[in-house]
């Protein structure tokens, strides 16, 4: 078969040849604009790439003009390069105009090798032209073969009669640095994504894998660096502009930033001749957090990381207060993942005010309540370079699935495989159970974050007051209730051992359970139950010294934000559920039938009335006295 393509390759260079080369040029042309209307995923790759460059300098009416003009003139220039390969050295001249020449002659007379900087600029086949202008030195340049091997040596030979001399890059480098140490010159191509191998390092402001091998080939032999670009001037005519030499101070990562500037600049003189018809700004699979790659992230020094393009992220809360607590530190790692990374959360409108606590969310994008599927795809048809869904449903794949985001991430769930293109693998439960923390943090790292145990520290709000929050309710059900009179006695005990007003935190619906406790406590508390927003619950809690609580939202809120808890767990596993942080303390007695995770009690409640006032009196004091870490009432630490 590859034969077969052959010569149809041939055949179609015989043609291309027998015509005159302005009539390949306007063929091309032709070609390449009905390519445009055409080839519809190529069209919008050239529009993703053009609007990364240039979406803050040109219109969409620009940025399509000159996506249709590129492909014209990708178009031209290709045809035109086959019949360039078969010209004669003095007509191909006699159609190039050059600039600067005298930069890369004189590096070469002076006898230091030189790594010539190129690119996929216009037509890029005459850059083996330079051996014709420069007689008595050698040319070479690192190339990767072609996949069929008949066009390949035909590629090859071509470029040989010019006197170039051809180093395939998997034969390694070592005959390229004797090259360069005997003075000749090396092309390397600086402009396609290098993938894991890579330094990281900004191209018209947005990172992309760039290969390091022009930068440590002139380390390793001194050799200069100097940049060349082609650009289309008319039909059948060019440009070949030689740049001055690319500093080599620094290790090659830095050199390699200063590469992709040059390579910039020399874009920007003719965006219509660069190759935009590739994946330059490529997402990596499946780390698009970068923290982890072998050769890092390298800024330029004009560009710090606030000025950096950013690489948009999407993350689609979970639904409950509690749940979405818990992926706070998965956020902030992948937040802190890559330094141009923009973190958007997509939630419900109920878990607005909790999200814009998070200072590593950058912006918070609300589903009211009669959105409906098509409606919430709508609101994140953006700009969004990859989604993290934390839930598992159908109908969170389905919203960034329709939403057309190139990178979507999450668990398999149920019925939505193929909604998904980066499937994270689930780990085997493990023997003690993890808390329910690591399951979305294993999300974070399978894209590239780095997982530390700051990620779920929080800070201490400061108090001024003695204000104890009290949580009696539970909205999962009775089963998580602790008794509604052992709090109320546990806070009259509380309260006679030092002053304190109580803040009866709930739901509308939890009225009933904390009637008992507001009677009991009468003007030492407030009963905020029913009354106040989660923004207004937030605030309360940060004048809180402490909440004494069921296993609840309000608990995994509170810790959130820096408040200890003294939580009571019954039906639940506090192991994985419990508070986050440090100075927490946590009680549940282990009885034959616990964690049942029932909502309601189908016994005795025997797990719950395990629970003393006494020992919950004494840790709430002891919480109120110090704020260190203490035991939980079955000897482990709390967490």
């Amino acid at each position: 078969m590859d034969f077969v393509v052959f010569l149809i390759y041939r055949i179609a260079v015989a043609v291309l040849c027998a015509l005159p080369l302005p009539v390949d040029f306007w063929l091309g042309r032709t070609f390449g604009t009905l390519a445009y209307f055409v080839l519809r995923p190529y069209r919008t790759l050239v529009l993703r790439n053009l609007k990364i460059a240039f979406g803050g300098e040109k219109s969409a009416v620009e940025l399509q003009l000159l996506a249709r003009e590129h492909f014209a003139t990708l178009g031209a220039n290709l045809l035109c390069s086959f019949k360039v390969a078969a010209m004669p050295a003095e007509a191909i001249a006699a159609r190039v105009s050059f600039e600067n020449l005298d930069t890369l002659l004189n590096a070469l007379r002076q006898g230091d090798g030189v790594v010539m900087v190129i690119s996929h600029i216009g037509n890029w086949e005459l850059f083996a032209q330079l051996a014709h202008n420069a007689p008595g030195h050698k040319f070479s340049t690192i190339y990767q073969a072609l996949g069929n091997r008949h066009i390949d040596e035909h590629v090859k030979k071509a470029r040989a009669r010019f006197g170039v001399v051809p180093f395939d890059r998997r034969e390694g480098f070592n005959a390229p640095i004797r090259f360069l140490r005997e003075g000749g010159l090396v092309g390397v191509l600086v402009d396609q994504h290098a993938g894991d191998h890579g330094v990281w390092t900004p191209l018209f402001g947005r990172l992309a894998s760039t290969s390091p091998l022009a930068a440590t080939l002139a380390a390793r032999t001194e050799a200069l660096l100097i940049p060349v670009a082609i650009y289309t001037a008319s039909a059948g005519r060019w440009r070949l502009v030689v740049s001055e030499p690319v500093p080599r101070e620094g290790r090659p990562e830095d050199i390699t930033a200063a590469i992709n500037q040059r390579l910039e600049q020399q874009i920007r003189v003719s965006p219509r001749d660069w190759f935009w018809v590739h994946q330059r700004w490529k997402t990596p699979k499946p780390k698009f957090l970068l923290a982890d790659y072998k050769r890092g992230i390298v800024l330029a020094p004009n560009l710090p990381a606030v000025q950096l393009k950013p690489f948009s992220i999407l993350i689609r809360s979970s639904n409950w207060l509690g749940d979405a607590v818990m992926t706070v530190p998965a956020v902030r790692a992948i937040k802190q993942g890559r330094p141009d990374a923009r973190v958007a959360i997509l939630c419900s409108a109920k878990l607005v005010d909790f999200w814009k606590t998070v200072s590593e969310v950058d912006e918070v994008i609300v589903i009211e309540a009669d959105d409906g599927l098509f409606g919430v795809a709508a609101k994140i048809r953006r700009d969004f370079d990859a989604a993290m869904l934390f839930p598992n449903s159908v109908r969170a794949a389905l919203e960034v699935w329709l939403a057309g985001i190139p990178r979507r991430v999450g668990y398999r769930g149920k019925w939505r495989a193929k909604l998904l293109n980066q499937i994270v693998p689930e780990r085997k439960l493990p023997a003690p159970p993890r808390h329910q923390v690591h399951h979305y943090l294993d999300l974070a790292q399978h894209v590239g974050a780095t997982i530390t145990e700051h990620l779920v520290e929080t800070s201490r709000p400061h108090f001024t007051s003695c204000k104890i929050g009290l949580c009696a309710g539970a909205e999962y059900g009775p089963a998580k209730r602790w008794l509604p009179e052992r709090f109320a006695e546990v806070a009259l005990r509380v309260s006679a051992a030092q002053p304190c007003e109580w803040l009866l935190f709930g739901v509308e619906k939890d009225r009933e359970v904390a009637a008992p406790i507001a009677e009991k406590l009468g003007d030492r508390c407030t009963n905020l139950i029913g009354k106040t927003t989660l923004a207004e619950l937030i605030e309360q809690l940060r004048e809180c010294r402490l909440l004494l609580t069921n296993d609840t939202g309000t608990m995994h809120l509170a810790a959130h934000l820096g408040v200890p808890v003294v939580a009571i767990f019954g039906s639940t596993e506090p192991a994985l559920t419990g508070p986050l942080g440090a100075e927490h303390r946590v009680f549940r007695h282990h009885v034959e039938c616990s964690p049942c995770f029932l909502r309601e009690c189908p016994i005795d409640f025997r797990c719950m009335k395990a629970v003393t006032v006494e020992e919950v009196t004494s840790a709430v004091v002891s919480a109120l006295e110090t704020r260190g870490t203490a035991a939980t009432s079955d000897g482990r630490t709390a967490r």
